[in-house]
């Protein structure tokens, strides 16, 4: 019995000694294979890899951080105190101190009438252009301020110069007082690709540095007239999210540059729909050129109204062409008048360029300069001729007129004199300011100032723009008073003398 009894216990040790030296043998599978069945606990590590990002994903996240990396310190937040001068009430014959007056100022009282000031807090956004402080934003953020400031992504403020603003593009330039600023690149916006991806940055209803991401949904957009609608528009659209505030901020691509100034939204609500639109950076580059130079842009003339050319059109006029523009209209002593241009003539090229339509027409006739020569080639009557025309230059938009400065309002409106204004209104005079506007009972008025005076020098020194008599008011002290050169013209005749005016 005893013999069966060690026979077993052995069997016993020798059979889990093997078992543990199977189980614990490192070629052995830790589990057995199972069968896979749907909702089984595979499919939840298939559900979890896919929520992981893609190679690309994570590589376009980089891209953006780098990005904004990049360009983020150089968008600042652009904040003005915009003014408005509104009519008020004015003394008519029932105004009850008529006769004290009369009685005791010797002079018939005259209707007066009274503007009510008001001032309202606008705020934009912006970016350095170059690292000696100079800003790019969007014109209608600084038209009519008084007060302009930035603030960078450090939270400094400075005070912000306006070098120069172009109402026909909605571009203005700042300049703030310092240097090694962070700056952003303008890039080539001629290369951009509708489904390209883009990023602004900007202060959208009041969210300082907020970014957005989306695609370039279309380029060479145009949004009409009104509406105080720039009159060049080549905007470059898309779906970046862009509200109130974005204006004057960049659209920037994958490589760190600024395609476009952000600067219009089209909405129904207010609020973003989805379709913003943006300055593109080439046509921003020559803005920025001439307001560095002359604190204003000045563009070709060449003195026609066209209309693109359409199929019925074509018909008409036996056309073998599709692209160029139809002359409507002459304007009188103008430089196409004077080439010979004429209604209904066919304009397919100008300085060997092909015209594509009315917009390219007018974008390629505005960067020529004053005097320039061009080569028109044109189609008349079904036969190809070629015409030359010497261009004057483009009369400015006229637009909500510019105020002297802050605290400092002798009472005048004024405008720069052009060859263009100066044609319209038959003055000999080509420079100077021309009094556009004296407000009744101000030191203008009193200093017999008339509208349609030119202002040749103001202490002695000449003034052409509209900002250097600006910069000579805010450097006169209260109560002092100015020296200006005026100029009457008259019936042909011209009469210069001196009126002091007293700085309020």
């Amino acid at each position: 019995m005893k013999k069966y009894l060690w026979i077993g216990i052995a069997s016993f040790l020798t059979g889990f000694l093997v078992a543990g030296f199977i189980l614990l043998s490192p070629d052995k599978p830790t589990s057995s294979p199972v069968e896979s069945k749907p909702g089984m606990a595979l499919n939840n590590h298939l559900l979890a890899a896919q929520k992981l990002p893609s190679a690309p994903e994570v590589a376009l996240s980089q891209d953006f951080v780098r990005v904004i990396e990049k360009v983020g310190p150089a968008v600042v937040k652009v904040m003005t105190e915009r003014v408005e001068r509104i009519p008020g009430f004015s003394f008519d014959e029932d105004w009850p101190f008529r006769d004290f007056w009369d009685r005791f100022f010797g002079t018939p009282s005259r209707p007066r009438q009274r503007e009510r000031e008001y001032r309202s807090p606008v705020e934009g956004s912006g970016f350095f252009i170059s690292p000696d402080g100079y800003i790019l934003t969007n014109n209608h953020i600084v038209e009519n301020s008084v007060n302009v400031r930035i603030s960078t992504i450090e939270g400094k403020e400075y005070q912000a110069k306006i070098i120069g603003r172009d109402p026909a593009t909605d571009l203005a330039l700042l300049k703030v007082e310092g240097k090694n600023f962070p700056y952003a690149v303008l890039g080539d916006s001629s290369s951009i690709k509708v489904g390209e991806w883009v990023l602004a940055i900007g202060n959208p209803l009041g969210m300082e540095h907020t970014v957005t991401a989306g695609i370039i949904s279309a380029k060479g957009r145009q949004l009409g007239v009104g509406a105080n609608l720039p009159t060049y528009q080549d905007y470059i659209q898309t779906d970046a999210a862009i509200n109130r505030g974005n204006s004057g901020g960049p659209l920037i691509n994958l490589k760190g540059e600024v395609i476009g100034i952000n600067s219009n939204i089209l909405t129904s609500s207010g609020g973003n729909i989805g379709i913003g639109f943006a300055i593109p950076s080439d046509l921003a580059k020559k803005v920025v050129a001439q307001l560095k130079e002359k604190g204003r842009v000045v563009r070709g003339r060449l003195g026609i109204r066209g209309r693109d050319i359409t199929e019925s059109m074509k018909k008409q006029l036996n056309l073998t062409v599709s692209k160029g523009v139809i002359i409507s209209q002459v304007e009188p002593d103008s430089p196409a008048e004077k080439a010979g241009l004429k209604k209904y003539d066919v304009i397919v090229e100008i300085n060997g360029q092909p015209v594509e339509n009315w917009k390219d027409l007018r974008f390629k006739v505005a960067e020529l300069q004053p005097g320039d020569l061009v080569t028109i080639k044109i189609i008349r009557d079904g036969k190809e001729m070629t015409v030359k025309a010497r261009v004057d230059e483009l009369e400015p938009v006229e637009t909500a007129r510019d105020k002297e400065t802050m605290d400092k309002d002798v009472g005048l409106t004024l405008t720069a004199i052009t060859p263009a204004l100066a044609r319209r209104y038959g003055l000999s005079t080509t420079e100077g300011l021309l009094i556009t506007e004296v407000r009744q009972f101000s030191p203008a008025d009193q200093a017999g100032l008339q509208p349609g005076d030119i202002i040749l020098e103001v202490n002695r020194m000449k003034v052409t723009q509209v900002k250097e008599f600006q910069d000579i008011l805010k450097k006169t002290e209260s109560g002092d008073e100015l020296i200006l050169l005026i100029r009457r013209e008259s019936d042909g005749e011209k009469i210069d003398f001196i009126v002091t005016l007293r700085v309020p």
